[in-house]
């Protein structure tokens, strides 16, 4: 990893060099170096003329929020507050995201085996207010994510035309879509890692590698 970054992980949990949390994650550098990898790549692209860095901002902080995870909501918040614009649109997406509260996954599974567990629930929308504020695009992007986070049985070819008709290209859908499968993942570490912080569990033992998996197994999504 390039000193010039400071992992993320580490910093929003404040992991100090040596401690417990940093020894479990050094045992595995790989995971460690690639899910900061991905994190530069989706937050200081090089390329960003398909989905702007403050759409992606304003995405990530709203989809940490429904996860419930405050620390990344609050990181992906403040960077966004540093962007022209940013302080407004961070203040209309945590009223969007006390607005997009939900209790997943819920949705309606094809006619077959799985409608058994069929669930009924909300269908997000963007607020009147906040949907003149921010403007269609950006919010068909929060309507979506909403959908992937809480609902995603119930994505279809008719969600990702409603994207296209917002004026998202095919490319853009696919960079969202990546942004919201890698924050739940990063969701799930952070969770789990803040959850041993929490244990009074001894320093990690030799079998590090169930350590790290009861890591991703506490990361629940709320």
């Amino acid at each position: 990893m390039s000193a010039q970054h400071t992992d993320l992980i580490d910093q929003v949990l404040s992991i100090t060099p040596g401690s417990r949390l940093d020894g479990l994650r050094r045992h595995r550098e790989v995971a460690r170096d690639n899910i900061q990898s991905a994190y530069l790549a989706l937050f200081e692209p090089r390329d960003v003329t398909q989905v702007t860095l403050l759409e992606r901002l304003a995405v990530a902080s709203f989809v940490a929020g429904l996860h419930g995870q405050i620390v990344l909501a609050d990181h992906y918040a403040h960077r966004l507050s540093l962007s022209q614009g940013g302080p407004v649109l961070a203040a209309l997406l945590a009223a969007e995201i006390d607005a997009g509260e939900a209790k997943g996954p819920y949705g309606i599974y094809p006619a077959g085996p799985l409608s058994a567990e069929n669930q009924a629930g909300p269908h997000y929308r963007v607020g009147a207010d906040s949907r003149r504020l921010i403007g269609a695009k950006l919010s068909a992007a929060l309507e979506h994510a909403h959908l992937l986070v809480f609902r995603p049985r119930d994505a279809s070819r008719e969600a990702l035309q409603a994207l296209l008709d917002a004026g998202w290209s095919t490319a853009a859908i696919v960079t969202l879509s990546q942004l919201v499968a890698y924050l739940a993942f990063q969701v799930r570490i952070v969770s789990g890692l803040a959850a041993l912080a929490s244990s009074s569990e001894q320093p990690v033992a030799a079998n590090s590698d169930a350590t790290f998996t009861a890591a991703l197994a506490a990361g629940v999504n709320s």
